[in-house]
């Protein structure tokens, strides 16, 4: 998908309504932007606190792993 922005003289631009929806983007998300070698620029979406991700791995019926365990 490609979408033209404009950059104001502020230096701010808006996110195209497009790619806001394809990403799930609202009001109040975070984003850090990367520029790479050869001038590309990632953005990356941080809309998730840390908290969102407790039991993501969790598994019904499997036995909890020490970070002990995990680290051998």
């Amino acid at each position: 998908m490609t979408t033209d922005a404009t950059l104001t003289s502020k230096g701010q631009t808006t996110i195209p309504k497009e790619i806001r929806e394809s990403l799930g983007l609202k009001a109040g998300d975070r984003m850090t932007f990367t520029l790479m070698p050869d001038r590309t620029v990632v953005m990356r979406i941080k809309n998730k606190s840390i908290t969102q991700l407790a039991g993501l791995l969790h598994k019904k019926g499997r036995k909890a792993v020490s970070v002990d365990q995990l680290s051998r």
